[in-house]
């Protein structure tokens, strides 16, 4: 039986993790980057469909061109970050799966049911956001999930002629001291939680 992971490590990824505002200058290096994907790819995906994509934009002129595409409450927020993730969902992620799953054809399914393919891309290019973030805290970065953004815009600064779709953006980096707001209420468990 597995055992429960130690407080400390619960309160890095959940109890005292925070969305972070403000970053300090330490950069986002490539081997973290790499780190960060061996491990948020372990993550489950329905079929092991694996839709999501991620862009890290790190530089100048990367960050010069989606700066643009924000609403103007995350321009700062973003030039300054080390680094800012795209989470795209990849509009034809089915193409790869004979390679990662065998138990059936999974492929031919979702190309003969574009709505199913189009849900089932964007749930689990969410989930697997949520793992980068979770990645991300566990190797000691923190973390600035936004969705104030035009996608229309993002998907054609960076995606064009690719069937690569803007779901949500991730700043990551070190986070400085007061970098984020107080800490919003969490909805009681009773409120939220049935068990039948």
């Amino acid at each position: 039986m597995k055992k429960s992971l130690e407080e400390n490590a619960l309160d890095q990824l959940f109890r005292t993790a925070r969305t972070f505002n403000k970053f300090s200058d330490q950069p986002v290096t490539d081997l973290v980057i790499a780190n960060l994907y061996e491990l948020l790819k372990w993550g489950p995906t329905a079929v092991n469909c694996q839709p999501g994509r991620y862009v890290f934009v790190r530089s100048p002129e990367a960050k010069k061109r989606l700066v643009p595409c924000l609403a103007p409450g995350n321009v700062a927020k973003v030039e300054k970050a080390p680094a800012t993730v795209i989470v795209a969902t990849d509009g034809r992620f089915f193409e790869v799966l004979p390679s990662q799953w065998t138990a059936y054809d999974a492929r031919q399914a979702f190309l003969d049911d574009p709505a199913s393919a189009a849900t089932a891309g964007l749930r689990n290019s969410s989930l697997q956001g949520a793992y980068l973030i979770l990645a991300a805290r566990s190797l000691g970065l923190d973390c600035g999930p936004m969705s104030g953004f035009d996608n229309s815009k993002v998907d054609a600064e960076f995606f064009p002629g690719r069937p690569w779709k803007s779901n949500f953006l991730v700043n990551l980096g070190y986070g400085a001291d007061g970098g984020f707001y107080p800490r919003g209420p969490r909805l009681p468990y009773n409120d939220v939680v049935e068990i039948l």
